[in-house]
């Protein structure tokens, strides 16, 4: 009945996770503390309890009043099984399956002075499903193990219950906690599986605010160094028109201020008819004439106008800082059922090689299902088509566009 007991109580505490981790990977050799292992949120402190049931292999020599010889042995044979138990839980890079091995060979030595040698066999099939990496090499295990026990009992001519309890109780410990050790792996895979969303959601976020500070500082501080150069030209000759420009330039500042906790809390731009009014207003700043055709009347999904709002702003950008042109054309229109822009001017072109603001704004335009194409044609061409209709668009992406506003006051919090 103890040894039953035994059984029980292992199949129980099977349900927490033991040392699978240990035995699917080898590496270097290492000890992990008691400390560790105790607080491993896999098993806990179970391997501590677990252990208790290994006073059943003392049964025997207490009853038999067994000599300080016998008992000295059976002290010995009892040092070793915590060697290999706890070895299981705080070696790492080791075979596991040794220790399962050295289980089997201690119940095969003391087995003929001690029947609660049986003890060590229930422990090995109990483990070993935990120590290897499929259902079949579980059963197998346990079925080779459970065969040398056997085999060895009926050699011994023990009495009957020994052999039950050697060879054909711990196929039942064994089966049980093969299924209870698959669901182990499985849920140590889907913990696997959330750390990496969770790293990958982190990448995805961080990349997010980069494009979003690339687009808006990039923009604000071209009109800044813009009206900076234009006040420095006219404070000699026009003062009071220098002093409105440095005041401008206090003002876009503030906002700079707003766009970066706007881009750090998920960019909302204010709208593409403002955003379009906006460049209009900057690219004049710079001597850049400005044709502007744009259907003000097109009416867009929240995603698609944020993106397309980002797009002209960096393509704008691009040509006050890069394109040395003299005139910017600006169109807005609907084809098709796409949503067409196209920023055009007349400048030097540019190179092969695409910078981060113009990756940044491709990633965007194809996470909605629409194309960017820029081309060398009298200066530069920038074309981009959207679908007007909403179509569905991964959670993570639209978490770029768009952030939530709970993360972004975390965030903002944070800074």
């Amino acid at each position: 009945m103890a040894a039953i007991d035994l059984g029980d109580s292992i199949i129980k505490e099977a349900m927490v996770s033991l040392p699978g981790e240990n035995c699917e990977k080898r590496g270097p050799l290492r000890v992990r503390s008691l400390l560790s292992v105790i607080r491993d949120k896999d098993h806990g402190w179970s391997p501590l309890l677990w252990v208790l049931y290994l006073g059943f292999f003392f049964l025997q020599p207490i009853y038999d009043h067994q000599s300080l010889k016998l008992w000295a042995i059976n002290i010995l044979g009892a040092l070793v099984f915590l060697v290999l138990y706890f070895g299981l839980f705080m070696l790492e890079g080791t075979w596991p399956l040794l220790h399962i091995a050295g289980m089997v060979v201690l119940g095969l030595l003391y087995l003929p002075i001690n029947v609660g040698a049986c003890t060590f066999f229930i422990f090995a099939c109990a483990m070993v499903p935990f120590c290897v990496e499929t259902q079949t090499a579980a059963f197998i295990a346990i079925a080779v193990i459970s065969g040398i026990a056997g085999i060895d009992s009926l050699l011994l001519n023990v009495p009957a219950w020994t052999r039950f309890y050697s060879a054909l109780f711990p196929i039942i410990i064994g089966v049980g906690n093969t299924f209870f050790a698959e669901r182990t792996r499985m849920n140590r895979k889907l913990r696997k599986a959330n750390e990496e969303i969770e790293n990958l959601a982190k990448v995805a976020e961080r990349e997010r605010i980069a494009r979003d500070l690339h687009d808006v500082l990039g923009h604000t501080l071209s009109v800044i160094t813009l009206k900076a150069e234009l006040a420095g030209k006219l404070i000699d000759r026009d003062p009071a028109r220098a002093g409105n420009e440095i005041r401008e330039v206090e003002q876009i500042s503030r906002q700079a201020l707003s766009d970066v906790r706007d881009a750090i809390r998920g960019y909302r731009c204010k709208g593409l008819v403002a955003e379009l009014a906006h460049a209009k207003a900057t690219l004049e700043t710079a001597g850049v004439a400005v044709q502007c055709d744009a259907a003000t009347s097109l009416q867009l999904p929240a995603i698609q106008e944020s993106v397309l709002s980002l797009a002209v702003r960096e393509g704008v950008t691009n040509v006050v800082r890069h394109a040395n042109a003299r005139s910017c054309r600006l169109r807005l229109e609907q084809q098709n059922g796409m949503c067409r822009l196209e920023i055009s001017d007349d400048g030097q072109g540019f190179s092969t090689m695409e910078g981060n603001g113009l990756r940044g704004m491709r990633e965007r335009v194809e996470m909605l299902g629409g194309t960017l194409d820029r081309r060398n044609k009298s200066g530069t061409m920038l074309t981009i088509t959207l679908p007007l209709k909403e179509i569905p668009v991964r959670e993570s992406a639209t978490q770029e566009i768009l952030a939530e506003p709970e993360k972004a006051q975390e965030l903002e919090s944070s800074h």
